[in-house]
């Protein structure tokens, strides 16, 4: 497992999925998947960036993971920010044209059609989410 704690901030984002890419490089992940994984971690960090810590600043800790005999990959963030499960939310009308679509969610929604599984939890006074995804 590797493990990464930085400022909940967009700026990180790079340095994130710079992170996750050097993990998945070392596993072999096929690009296909790498970059689904690199827009649901760009996705999902920059929501809890924007919106986990509305009175200031706080960390993340994203922990990546990966069982080899399932040659599946998780990724986890780990946030002490507002009580939020993406999971719960409305997914988006996109039979709707863009501009009768309600705003927001499209992100989201498309993690959840990109990855194989998703699971929140909330523990200790912190978010856990985690994506899986087979490689």
């Amino acid at each position: 497992m590797k493990e990464l704690t930085v400022q909940a901030a967009l700026e990180n984002i790079p340095v994130v999925t710079a992170a996750m890419d050097e993990f998945l490089e070392a596993l072999d992940c096929p690009l296909k998947a790498q970059m689904q994984l690199d827009v649901a971690v760009d996705e999902l960090f920059g929501n809890i960036a924007q919106y986990a810590y509305p009175d200031g600043t706080g960390s993340v800790t994203v922990r990546f993971d990966h069982d080899e005999a399932a040659r599946m990959v998780s990724v986890t963030f780990v946030d002490s920010g507002v009580p939020f499960d993406p999971l719960k939310q409305r997914d988006p009308d996109v039979s709707l044209s863009i501009d009768d679509r309600k705003e927001g969610g499209l992100g989201i929604f498309m993690v959840k059609k990109t990855m194989d599984h998703m699971v929140y939890r909330h523990e200790d006074g912190c978010n856990l989410l985690t994506i899986y995804k087979r490689i």
